[in-house]
Parts: structure tokens; sequence; C-alpha cells
């Protein structure tokens, strides 16, 4: 118990001493917001990666999917390393930072207003974001509490607090860049927390080999009939497994406090760089997470079914009986990947209210400083709001993190994910189409909350309503756009044109004329 408690105290110590160092970093919004656009590859392929995956993740989804479809709930994580964090990259790096630069926007609202010259769009949008990212906000601090339950005996309340405040203090001081550093440090914590874990866990089973046979001996007739179900390649519920891939995995793309991780990158190289970085880090961490989630059934004799599964109970009761040091990293480690996520998100969520929407609408004239004063009382308020629904959720039950988790996700990347790819790509999406859409995409999502059974049994899961969500958006966008007045030439040729600025780069680079 003291090895463990030193060990939070020196990670404790080490976050707020980063978020002090960094405070030189935070002067003006820029600095604030985005790190002054001079973030390097490491950095910003961590931040990217510890904002991507949280307790949420660890926790929740690890438990649910790696029960439903045992082993092969691997294709998550595999698929989370190579469409959300590889083809991301790729796709949307460059592309991001040439033209947030170049329209002076800060974050997605913002760009969805100069994109598309359309003020309203950006107060939707920034309406969107603060509402959708409660619910995945309230969802780590529920997370984090099993853990905690199973390693102390601390009251869940006073571990939220801990948590909330500390996270508050090292934003509020050293913004952007603090936020960064931490999530580099929080990453390797990850890195090797998840690796140390697999190995305890499959040493209590016997090794990998006598686990995976073991889990072939489980059937599960109210899941599915075929013998070895739960250890085969694609596991009992391909399509489900698939819905899942997608929405975790393309879900990103779409997603403001991930996106904003491009905005920032320093140069060419930071992204080649961060690309390969990025995809390694999603491979061992969501990879060792579903992988080890796969092996869940294996503890049906300890885990409680009594009133059901509970889902968010499956890796903390996998975890209780490892070494008590052991148990403490992983403590380090999940609170590792809330902080990071948390900070990213309560960035994301106090700078889209402070310049997409107070400023310029309810504040007509607003200085640097006073527009930095209000992010950071926005912080606050946005920490303060989240922790009261995770206590209440907590208390009653609510409903289950990956549900939770569902929904956000499912909104933002549902409203947000086609037309910000379009934007990017194609002149002739229109803003007809972008209103078309936030509107599709967060709609289905709350009547699918308020609805459930209404919806055709495969849509009545919020995983695979988000991604139906999102695959609509890549059809309504065009259509739309096709159908509506296109926008004036002279105004979408200006924007696209830091596409077509020429750039001196060296011959290994390219062979020339």
């Amino acid at each position: 118990m003291i090895a463990k408690v030193i060990m939070l105290i020196v990670f404790f110590a080490v976050m707020i001493g980063v978020g002090v160092y960094c405070r030189k970093h935070a002067t003006d919004v820029n600095g604030f917001v985005l790190g002054g656009r001079s973030v390097g590859p490491w950095l910003t392929a961590f931040a990217y990666g510890t904002s991507y995956f949280s307790a949420v993740i660890f926790i929740g989804y690890a438990g649910q999917f790696g029960w439903k479809f045992g082993i092969a709930s691997t294709w998550i994580g595999i698929g989370n390393a190579i469409i959300g964090s590889l083809l991301a990259w790729v796709v949307l790096g460059r592309r991001t930072r040439l033209m947030t630069q170049h329209l002076n926007s800060s974050t997605m609202p913002e760009f969805f207003e100069k994109r598309f010259n359309s003020k309203p769009l950006k107060l939707i949008a920034s309406v969107i974001v603060f509402v959708f990212l409660i619910p995945y906000t309230a969802s780590l601090y529920n997370g984090l509490s099993r853990i905690f339950g199973m390693a102390f005996d601390i009251d869940y309340s006073v571990c939220i607090i801990i948590m909330a405040v500390l996270t508050c203090i090292y934003v509020t001081i050293g913004g952007y860049m603090a936020t960064a550093i931490n999530d580099f440090i929080q990453g390797i914590i990850m890195l090797f927390g998840i690796v140390a874990v697999i190995a305890a866990v499959l040493k209590m089973n016997g090794g990998f080999t006598e686990a995976l046979s073991g889990l072939a001996q489980i059937q599960d007739p109210a899941v599915s009939d075929v013998p070895g179900a739960f250890n085969s390649f694609f596991g009992p519920q391909p399509l489900e497994l698939l819905g899942v891939v997608l929405l975790t995995s393309l879900g990103t793309w779409g997603l403001p406090q991930m996106v904003q991780k491009f905005y920032a990158i320093k140069n060419e190289k930071a992204i080649n760089k961060g690309t390969i970085i990025s995809t390694l880090f999603a491979l061992v961490v969501a990879g060792g997470c579903y992988f080890l989630g796969g092996f869940g059934r294996l503890f049906s004799d300890v885990i409680d079914t009594s009133n059901g599964v509970v889902y968010d109970n499956i890796i903390p009761t996998m975890l209780s009986e490892i070494p008590d040091l052991l148990i403490g990293l992983v403590v380090i480690l999940v609170l590792s990947a809330s902080m990071s996520t948390l900070s990213s998100l309560v960035l994301a969520s106090s700078s889209t209210l402070t310049l997409d929407f107070i400023k310029g609408t309810v504040v007509k004239d607003m200085s640097q400083k006073k527009q930095m004063l209000i992010m950071r009382i926005l912080i606050v308020v946005f920490i303060a709001i989240s922790v009261v629904i995770a206590i209440v959720q907590y208390k009653s039950n609510v409903t289950f993190i990956a549900q939770l988790m569902g929904i956000s996700w499912g909104a933002m990347a549902g409203a947000f994910l086609a037309p910000f790819i379009y934007g990017l790509y194609w002149k002739r999406t229109t803003k007809a189409a972008c209103v078309v859409n936030f509107i599709f995409g967060c709609g289905i999502m709350i009547l699918n909350m308020l609805f459930k059974s209404y919806f055709p049994a495969i849509l009545q899961s919020p995983i695979n309503c988000g991604a139906f969500a999102m695959l609509a958006g890549l059809v309504i966008v065009p259509v739309v756009s096709l159908l509506t007045k296109a926008p004036k030439k002279d105004d979408i040729d200006t924007m696209f044109k830091c596409y077509e600025q020429e750039v001196m780069v060296s011959s290994k680079e390219s062979l020339g004329k």
C-alpha cells in the first residue's frame, strides 16, 4: 500500500511540475490552444494516442467486447491502429495543418465557419461539441473508479475529485504544451503498463497457448452455439465486431479533440514521424487492451454474474490477483489514460466555447487576455459539470461505460466526420450539406438514446448506430452538395490555394521535373 501511494504522489507531482514548467508557452491564445503550432512528432503522436485511448477503452470497451467476441476483439485494436491512427494521419494530417493555418482557424467549429463562410455553422458545431463531450468525460471517471475500488479503500467521489482537480491545475496553467508533454509521459507509462499486465494475466492462466486452449472450451449458447467461438479468428459475431471497429477507428476522424492535434504539427518531418509513432503506439496500447479483454471469460468463476454481467467489472476482476506492485502500475496506467484524455477534452471544449461561441457572439470585442481568462474559467466549469454527472451516473447506475462513449462518439463523428473530410478535399462541398449532416448525425443518436426499441435490432446498440451515422454521412454530404447551390468559385479557389503553393525540398524527397 505504501508503494502504491508513493507511486501516485510521484505521478501527480510530475504532472503538476510539467504544468508549471509550460506556463511560458501559454501566454497567448495560439500558445494556449495549439502550442504555437510548433509541436514536434513525438509529442504530437503521443498526444494523439493518449487522447484516443482512455479508461473507457481499458476498462469499458476491453471488458465488454472481450467478453462478447473473445480473442477476436483484438481486431478492434488493430483497426484503431490502421484506420484510426495510420490512415487518419495520412489522409487528414497534412491537409488539416495547411488548411487550418491558411484559414487561421484554431478549432473544428471555426474551420466550418471559415470553410463554408457561415457563422451559424460555427455556433451549432460548438454547441454539439460541448454537449456531447460531457457524457464521454463522465465515462472516464467511471472507468477510473473500478480500478481504485480494487486497489484502494477510497470513496469513488474522492477519487474523481482528486483526478479532476489535478488535471484542471496543469491544463489551466500550461495549456496545450503542458497537455502534450504530460501525454508523452503518460503514454510511456501506458506502453510499459499494458505489456506488463498482459504478461501477468497470461502467466496466471498457464501461458498464451494454455489460455487460448481454455478459451476454446468455453461455450455460451446465448452468444453462439459454435464450439470454440471465443478463440476463433473473427469471433462469434463478426458483423457486430465490424461495427465496433468502424466506430472506434473511423470515429476519431471526426472528433474535435483528436483532429485538433493536427492543427499544432510543426513541420513535414513531424507528420512523417508522427504517423509511424502514433500507429505503433495504437498497436501496442489498443491491441494490448482488447487482447487482454479477450481472455475475460477465463475468469467466469470469479466474476459476479448473479444480476447479469457488469462489463465494467471484468478487467478489474481479472487484475485483482496480480502482484500488488503491478496493481500500483495498473492504477497509474489507468490514471494516465484518463487524465490525458480528460485534459484533451476540456481543452477542446473550453477553446471551442470561448473562440467559437462567446467571442464575437456574446462578447463582441475580446482581448487575448480576456479570451485566456474565459478559457481557463470554462475548463474549471466543464470539469465540475462532468464530475457531478459522473457521481450521479455512478450512484444511479444509469448505463455502461461503452454506451456513454458510444453516444458521444457517434453523435460528434456522425455530425462532423463527413463535412470535415469533404471540406478538406472537395471544393463542391456546400454549407447546406454540412447543416443536413449535423442534424442527421446528432438527431439519429438522440433518437437512438430515447427510442432505442423502435430501431432495427442491429442499430439498437449506440455503437452500431454511431458507425451507421458516420457511413451515412459520407453519402449524405456529396448528395446534398450536388443538389444545392455550389459555393462561389473565387472564394473556394482562394481557400484551396494553400495546397498549390510550391515549396523547395531536397533531392531525396523528389527527383525533380
